[in-house]
């Protein structure tokens, strides 16, 4: 198994303004202003190659969520620099979010809340039929364009946020623990969903989660999250096959298990310490 500091893809001098390459150089985010600022996260390095998947994992208040926001550009750091694809990130432009609850828009049916993605992604409305149907169908919502919002589970609402944040087709896909209010089974099968559709496309994809089985399971990469401040606690590579492969033999190969192992010991002693 390589070192945990190896970076899987990126040796030294690697191109990162690749379509969907993250570089985040030093990077401290403050709250607050005066005498009553809090540091949420710093000072990190990351290099995200374009295709990997990485997945944050830690303790609640680490920092993971603060990093993601700043990948989005929904915040900039107080100190370092952030970059997506080579330039810094545009909120809304630079990557698709799905967020922990599916936060979409009640008064519209499902393919109307796919609709207002592809009017933002600048899809030429002659075309938003076709890549309705077509984005519905990766994420096995197949005619359900016509229902609301109220009438679907769960599961099926994050399966509509999924299939949102995929419209505008941009090399990067950030995920702040989509599934963590889900049941296992269901949170099951979207993990299998969206490993699928990542490894087919080829997006890179940053994943927050507090789950060492959800990290190993979606991740081609796990870094781990020191607390507050978060720092890198263990930076690991994931050598599993991805593709076309069967999950329940993967989740229960001793593979997995050993690295399952090593996140959750690496969690638990990051947050202790």
């Amino acid at each position: 198994m390589p070192s945990s500091r190896e970076i899987p893809g990126a040796p030294a001098g690697a191109d990162t303004a690749r379509a969907g390459s993250v570089r985040l150089d030093h990077v401290t985010h403050r709250y607050g202003r005066s005498g009553e600022t809090f540091t949420a996260v710093g000072p990190v390095d990351l290099t995200v190659p374009a295709g990997e998947f990485l997945v944050l994992v830690g303790a609640s208040g680490c920092g993971k969520s603060t990093l993601l926001r700043l990948i989005a550009g929904f915040e900039r750091p107080t100190h370092g620099s952030v970059r997506v694809c080579g330039a810094e990130p545009r909120p809304g432009v630079t990557a698709g979010v799905v967020f922990q609850t599916p936060r979409l828009f009640p008064w519209r049916t499902v393919g109307g809340n796919i609709d207002l993605a592809l009017r933002y992604a600048r899809v030429e409305r002659a075309r938003w039929p076709e890549r309705r149907a077509e984005l519905l169908a990766r994420v096995g919502l197949e005619g359900t364009g016509k229902r609301r919002v109220w009438e679907i589970s769960g599961g099926q609402r994050q399966r509509v946020a999924i299939a949102r944040a995929l419209a505008a087709e941009n090399p990067l896909l950030l995920l702040d623990e989509p599934f963590a209010a889900l049941d296992a089974l269901t949170r099951e099968r979207l993990q299998e969903d969206l490993r699928r559709e990542t490894d087919r496309t080829g997006r890179t994809a940053v994943f927050v989660t507090h789950s060492a089985d959800e990290a190993v399971f979606l991740g081609s990469r796990v870094v781990v999250l020191t607390r507050s401040p978060g720092t890198v606690a263990l930076d690991l590579p994931v050598p599993l096959p991805r593709g076309d492969v069967d999950a329940e033999r993967l989740r229960a190969c001793e593979e997995f298990a050993e690295l399952r192992a090593r996140v959750s010991h690496a969690v638990k002693a990051a947050a202790a310490a």
